[in-house]
């Protein structure tokens, strides 16, 4: 336990377990929605906000925070109105967000693409005080979002007519998932990175889809994963000399990987048994409607 020794590692260690929360927190309501690439269109914006910070001397995690929270609105907007020609508006706020990235940083006084390189794939030694509480406070917000409202936004990330129809603010409560993710970005891109964030948001949850298939049980599964696989990766990083992002997300997927062979024969049992114990000539169950699923959620 050397590491614990030094003070960045300590702080590298306290990002990692706010970042193995916050991912999978917000990422299942985007694997709900059918967005696993959001944070990944998120993280390509937010280097305009990075390159930003750069030229104006500033924290370079507020002014990510606050580009890319502008990005995801912009990217919800795009969703409601640009139905036809969306992907394409969305792909140039994606390549225009990482080009005003690079371009911010070689304007700036001294400044090179070699400093954008712990935002895109995450370094431990960079992990300053200040990033630390920046971290704090946007892991927090992002926490308070994801458990708090937790019915809410699994009603409108499942089916948003019927929450629509529950009284529920669907466009608000879009919006509010759209700038958590941006908010999470920005608290992963110290760890992770830019690049590698969205496979933290979007990998835990398939992983635990393979276990579980209740709301409930898939979210805290997929946050044990989280936490499990950024503190492995970090220590492993500390003592390998190797990029930390690339670390957890190689463990990230290696955890999908061992608890997909576990789960397929556990679920080919369960059928077997499910099947021998139906009795002959009855009609199977009928499954539940997804409206049904969600309003349970809920609690309406």
């Amino acid at each position: 336990m050397e590491f614990l020794h030094y003070d960045f590692m300590q702080r590298a260690l306290v990002a990692a377990v706010l970042v193995g929360i916050t991912a999978p927190a917000i990422g299942i309501y985007l694997v709900q929605r059918r967005q696993p690439l959001m944070g990944d269109g998120i993280g390509h914006v937010a280097m305009t906000g990075v390159g930003l910070g750069f030229l104006l001397h500033a924290s370079p995690v507020w002014t990510a925070t606050a580009v890319s929270a502008l990005g995801a609105v912009l990217m919800e907007l795009v969703r409601w109105y640009a139905k036809t020609r969306g992907d394409i508006a969305l792909a140039m706020l994606f390549y225009g967000g990482m080009a005003g990235g690079v371009m911010l940083v070689n304007i700036t006084p001294g400044g090179s693409t070699a400093n954008l390189f712990s935002y895109l794939f995450g370094s431990l030694s960079t992990v300053s005080p200040s990033d630390v509480n920046a971290i704090m406070v946007l892991a927090a917000f992002a926490a308070l979002v994801t458990l708090g409202l937790r019915r809410q936004l699994f009603a409108v990330s499942q089916d948003e007519e019927f929450a629509r129809v529950t009284g529920l603010p669907v466009r608000a409560l879009n919006l509010l998932t759209a700038v958590t993710a941006a908010v999470t970005v920005t608290v992963a891109m110290r760890v992770v990175g830019l690049i590698l964030v969205s496979a933290l948001m979007v990998v835990p949850v398939a992983a635990a889809q393979q276990l579980t298939r209740s709301f409930a049980a898939t979210f805290a599964i997929a946050v044990a994963i989280g936490v499990t696989v950024a503190i492995s990766g970090t220590v492993t990083s500390y003592y390998q000399d190797v990029p930390p992002g690339a670390t957890i997300v190689l463990l990230t997927i290696a955890a999908f990987i061992a608890l997909t062979a576990v789960a397929a024969p556990l679920a080919r049992r369960r059928a077997r048994a499910a099947a021998s114990a139906q009795p002959p000539g009855d009609p199977a169950e009928c499954s539940v409607p997804v409206t049904r699923k969600a309003a349970d959620e809920v609690g309406v």
